[in-house]
């Protein structure tokens, strides 16, 4: 009885340093450029153009990380210790930047740790947690990036306008995390404890037999079409947000009192997952592209009204949050023999849609103003959420027409921004 209760703890204790882990390199590390990036222009002198190759390359460099993940899922632990050496680092590298030559590859390095985070954690927590209860950690654990964003929301509140501060209190952060979750990892399924990471990395590597004629990922163009323009459409938020919230009258106080409306938009995914999950994703990309497109233009055209800031932040963090988990069920749908691979696929596709966003966005706000940038954006979600349409069926795997299949909760993948 001593042993199942010791062994419950453990669990509870990884699930919860799994998700710190997930909260740091995402919503703290990753995100909090955007977040803080009015102090960070102010103490540089760095322009916007400019922030948005800083962007850019952060997605780049996501999209490397998260693809070497995948390569060495069967390694998960050394996926947790490069994912907390690279946040930490960069995040404390920009905390003592002097100059932009520092602070650039220190802000690009610290979007790695993320792209390593995710697959290593999947593999972590599959192997250290008892199968019955894995799906429900899977869940938890994928939630991190909201409370992420509103923690580092928080933490701006009471360091205004200490951003080196908060890049520091981050580093820390991410850094025991990561520590923690190497050391409550002990594998307790009946079989290697490197088998499942192993599966994963078998998937992508190596294709299950399909039927003869059949392309490989020509099931995915369309999912992979709407990532990128998903990707291409949410980068002026991810990067400008609360800039143009600033630049249009709010104070410090409230444009991050709206960035933390985004974070609980986000967090506020596990009250709709139920209803999403039972429409055919395509169905589902719609509803949420729709959602997403009205909160980026109502920030473009009315984040002078805090109200408006406000609802609008939260209506984004929902539809960009629950768009990621869509794309994991469209996987399962056009892809059922190759889910995490698919899965993969596009998130990356959607973070390379990212930084192309960020530049465009940047080019687009030195000529023409924030306010287009974001009116662009939208533009750009409208059309993203045209993949969708008419979404009643879509073809699976080997052509044919058919049911989504329901994805577990358990299955998916951290956010990927």
């Amino acid at each position: 009885m001593k042993r199942t209760l010791s062994f419950g703890r453990r669990e509870t204790g990884l699930v919860l340093a799994a998700t710190c882990l997930v909260a740091g390199t995402y919503g703290l590390v990753r995100l909090a450029y955007g977040l803080f990036l009015p102090d960070i222009q102010a103490s540089l002198g760095l322009g916007a153009a400019a922030a948005g190759r800083i962007s850019s390359g952060s997605s780049v460099a996501y999209c490397v990380a998260a693809g070497l993940g995948l390569l060495g899922a069967r390694w998960p632990r050394a996926l947790v210790v490069g994912a907390l050496l690279t946040a930490a680092t960069g995040s404390l590298g920009m905390a003592l930047a002097p100059d932009l030559t520092v602070f650039v590859p220190a802000a690009v390095l610290s979007s790695a740790g993320a792209g390593l985070a995710s697959p290593g954690l999947v593999a972590v927590v599959a192997r250290s947690v008892a199968p019955g209860r894995a799906d429900r950690a899977q869940a938890v654990v994928n939630a991190g990036t909201g409370p992420g964003l509103v923690a580092a929301a928080a933490l701006a509140l009471v360091l205004l306008p200490g951003w080196r501060t908060g890049f520091a209190v981050s580093a820390v952060f991410t850094a025991a995390a990561g520590v923690a979750v190497l050391l409550l990892d002990r594998p307790v399924v009946p079989r290697p404890g490197r088998e499942v990471a192993h599966e994963v990395a078998h998937e992508v590597a190596h294709e299950v037999p399909r039927p003869a004629g059949t392309p490989s990922w020509r099931p995915l163009r369309t999912p992979a079409v709407a990532a990128a323009l998903l990707g291409a459409a949410s980068a002026v938020v991810w990067t400008y947000g609360r800039s143009h919230v600033v630049a249009q009258g709010a104070g410090d106080t409230a444009s991050t009192l709206a960035w933390m409306t985004l974070g609980v938009g986000g967090t506020a995914t596990v009250l709709t997952a139920r209803p999403l999950s039972s429409l055919s994703p395509p169905r589902a990309w719609l509803l949420t592209l729709t959602g997403t497109a009205a909160a980026v233009a109502a920030l473009g055209l009315g984040a002078g009204a805090l109200p408006v800031a406000l609802v609008a932040c939260a209506l984004f963090g929902w539809g960009f949050v629950a768009a990621t988990s869509v794309l994991i069920g469209w996987a399962a749908d056009v892809a059922p023999q190759r889910i995490a691979a698919a899965t993969a696929a596009l998130f990356i596709t959607l973070v390379l849609g990212q930084a192309a966003g960020s530049t465009v966005a940047g080019v687009v706000t030195d000529h023409l103003g924030t306010s287009a940038a974001f009116v662009a954006s939208a533009a750009v979600a409208v059309v993203g959420a045209g993949c969708g349409w008419p979404g009643s069926r879509r073809a699976g795997a080997d052509g044919a027409p058919t049911t989504p299949p329901r994805v577990s909760r358990g299955e998916t993948s951290r956010i990927e921004v």
